[in-house]
């Protein structure tokens, strides 16, 4: 603990190394007369798959054929997207025994990267409200649990890449609820966060888990009872209303 004369209590050692630090930074003032500017947040992060783009009807036409393929029960297809948003080999686990969920993986992802494209396509006004945040000075990037290389492709393949300052796929890290792929895509953006876009309680979580506020977008996964129930600060059927809370910056 750090005893300071006089000033009648104990200071933890954080609250003691804060205040070195504050009288430091005064003390830096009062030689050179001004202080380090920092610059304002200016990181807007979304989700994927059912937030910026229409996808689930190809990403569960690839999940449901790898039962086919390995000749196991195939579960519904509503089964399916009331998972969608976690990790891929979790998914699969609910489903079948542990034993085949390697085979069952590996079989998804060797469909899926030559039938993404067959349905998918960006929900209405999605090009327009990104080149609208681009256009007021925002930096925008992809935060999916999609693996990385398989996001850009898939970015690209909308027509989503050049609104894009970065895509942020999930591998050698925690899946979100855990905040890990917004941290990794704003130390990419090289900005601090404003805002969580996407459409599972996963992400809204996870947005918060980060300090950000969070839109929820109900046409995606989640229904809207769910995406509730994660207290977003936004719950809305599109993404026009991001657009109110988000000015052009000076």
């Amino acid at each position: 603990m750090d005893v300071r004369p006089g000033a009648g209590r104990l200071l933890a050692p954080t609250a003691g190394l804060a205040l070195r630090r504050l009288g430091e930074d005064r003390g830096w003032r009062r030689r050179y007369g001004r202080s380090v500017s920092v610059p304002p947040p200016r990181g807007i992060l979304f989700d994927l798959d059912g937030t910026l783009v229409d996808s689930l009807p190809d990403i569960i036409d690839s999940f449901l054929h790898a039962f086919s393929e390995r000749g196991l029960p195939v579960p519904t297809y509503e089964q399916v997207r009331a998972f969608i948003g976690h990790p891929l080999d979790w998914m699969y686990r609910q489903f079948a025994p542990e034993a085949h969920v390697p085979a069952l993986c590996a079989a998804y992802r060797e469909h899926y990267p030559l039938h993404f494209h067959r349905r998918s396509k960006p929900y209405a006004g999605v090009t327009e409200v990104l080149r609208a945040l681009r256009e007021r000075g925002y930096l925008l990037a992809v935060a999916t649990t999609k693996r990385p290389d398989m996001a850009r492709r898939f970015v690209d393949a909308m027509g989503l890449g050049s609104l894009l300052h970065h895509v942020q796929g999930t591998d050698g890290f925690p899946h979100k609820p855990a905040p890990d792929v917004i941290h990794h895509a704003l130390a990419a953006l090289g900005t601090g966060g404003l805002w969580m876009v996407g459409d599972t309680a996963l992400d809204v979580r996870a947005g918060q888990a980060a300090g950000l506020r969070t839109y929820a977008v109900t046409w995606g996964t989640h229904p809207e009872d769910v995406l509730a129930s994660a207290s977003p600060d936004e719950l809305q059927p599109d993404l026009q209303r991001l657009l109110m809370h988000l000015p052009p910056l000076a």
